[in-house]
């Protein structure tokens, strides 16, 4: 008998091990089965999303009228935009300290005005010129971007004093493909489908494209910055293919004119002897405009204010990241949420719509304020989003119907630009308002309060709107 001080004997010791291998190689097995189940059901899960992708963009017509390519188009834009944005996030480029002062954030969002800047007085005129060229204008953009996301790569890996002016020609040639395929969506657009709609499903495409691609650039960014920068490089690349491949219907000028309405058309300027005529805005755009403004600064306000005011005054004992986290997923949420209502909704009315998204933020904020805490900051990001997405989609519907293919560039260039602007102007003050819930989302409710009567109140008594809605 064995004394249990006595060491075990070589036989015992060569039985354990094996028993421990064999343990060992039936936990490998039983691991590398569970790898592969996951790896099989993930990757069915991808294909069916890609086929329930694919199926949504070619229905009611687009795949006929050609919209579905644009749609394909634009989730390789969102794709690139989100390796870009990762890869940048890994640099010194966009990175803000948390203990950064409020100063320094001020002076970022100044920077995050000039690639509207230069997109609104210069590119939207330009882009005007390739309304029979629209194909090579908005594979330009991508090439554009393909070139700099290279140049990006080199800069991030050897330090370089061109990562600022290269990743700036980025956001300025990612804005003009915004105007450009903002301008090009009603030349594809089926009978059946309304453009707020088509809008919708164009905005969706770029919520799945960007889906898809953040894992990629984040695989890729563990190997350095600059991979995921080139991988967006490859991204690009293919989209400047696929929009140069897109139907030549995005060129053709049949059906301009029986594409817009010109409500204002009466209220054009007296043409002037050796002068370019210049059209007033249409009222139904200038209004759609002042609306979507609301929800805009709002959405600058709150990302400013949320950021300071949950870090120095969290609620209860939850953490500050996580209650931003939270509040940020309710937006992005309600953002998704937006796009899906207007991709699926039959008939949206824009007018409507964008009055119903600034008095539902003015109501929310109002509730915010008065039961301060975290189901209702959830409920408030949720509604930001929401009313957002769905005041954008309706705003551009608006400017493809009633502004003349000719200056609709420049149209949503300028859209644009006011929209950021707002943006900003929101920030500034979410800077600068004291650390105290319930004042900082009394004052917002306050502000927008007071927007939404100047809007009902500049609101013309007839707006020219469709009767099928837009």
């Amino acid at each position: 008998m064995t004394s249990e001080h006595e060491p075990p004997s070589d036989a015992t010791a060569s039985g354990r091990l094996a028993g421990a291998g064999r343990g060992v190689r039936a936990a490998g097995r039983g691991v590398g089965r569970g790898v592969a189940g996951a790896t099989r059901v993930s990757g069915r899960a991808g294909r069916y999303t890609v086929q329930q992708a694919r199926r949504a963009a070619r229905a009611e017509g687009a795949g006929e009228s050609g919209l579905s390519r644009l749609i394909g188009l634009h989730a390789f834009n969102a794709a690139g935009d989100a390796a870009v944005a990762i890869s940048l996030a890994g640099t010194l480029f966009f990175q803000v300290p948390t203990g950064e002062a409020r100063g320094q954030v001020a002076l970022f969002l100044a920077l995050t005005m000039l690639p509207f800047a230069i997109v609104a007085p210069l590119i939207g005129p330009f882009l005007d010129r390739f309304s029979h060229g629209r194909r090579w204008a908005i594979g330009s953009t991508m090439a554009i971007r393909a070139f700099l996301c290279w140049v990006l790569a080199t800069a991030v890996a050897t330090d370089s004093r061109w990562l600022f002016p290269a990743a700036l020609g980025v956001l300025v040639a990612s804005k003009a493909y915004g105007v450009t395929r903002a301008a090009a969506v009603p030349r594809l657009v089926p009978p059946t489908l309304t453009l707020v709609k088509a809008n919708a499903r164009v905005s969706l495409a770029g919520i799945v494209g960007a889906a898809v691609s953040a894992p990629i650039a984040v695989l890729a960014a563990t190997a350095g910055s600059e991979w995921s920068l080139r991988y967006a490089f490859v991204v690009f690349v293919i989209a400047t293919v696929w929009a140069i491949r897109l139907p030549s219907r995005v060129d053709s000028s049949v059906g301009e004119g029986t594409l817009v309405l010109m409500p204002a058309a009466r209220d054009r300027r007296p043409e002037t002897p050796g002068k370019r005529p210049r059209s007033r805005i249409p009222v139904a755009v200038a209004f759609a405009l002042r609306a979507n403004c609301g929800p805009r600064w709002l959405s600058g306000f709150l990302t400013m204010f949320m950021a300071f005011l949950l870090r120095d005054n969290p609620i209860g004992d939850w953490k500050p990241e996580v209650l931003l986290g939270l509040v940020i997923g309710a937006a992005g949420l309600g953002n998704t949420l937006g796009i899906t209502l207007g991709s699926l909704l039959k008939r949206i009315d824009p007018a409507l719509t964008v009055v119903l998204a600034l008095v539902a933020d003015a109501v929310v904020v109002l509730v915010a304020a008065l039961f301060y805490g975290l189901v209702p900051l959830v409920a408030l990001g949720l509604t930001a989003g929401l009313a957002q997405s769905l005041a954008k989609l309706s705003l551009d519907s608006t400017i493809q119907r009633d502004v003349p293919e000719r200056i609709q560039a420049s149209a949503f260039a300028r859209s644009d630009t006011t929209l950021q602007l707002a943006w900003v102007v929101g920030g500034f003050v979410g800077i600068a308002m004291p650390l105290m819930p319930r004042l900082g989302l009394g004052i917002a409710c306050a502000v927008l309060a007071a927007w939404a009567i100047f809007v009902f109140v500049s609101r013309p008594s007839r707006m020219g709107t469709s009767p099928g809605g837009a």
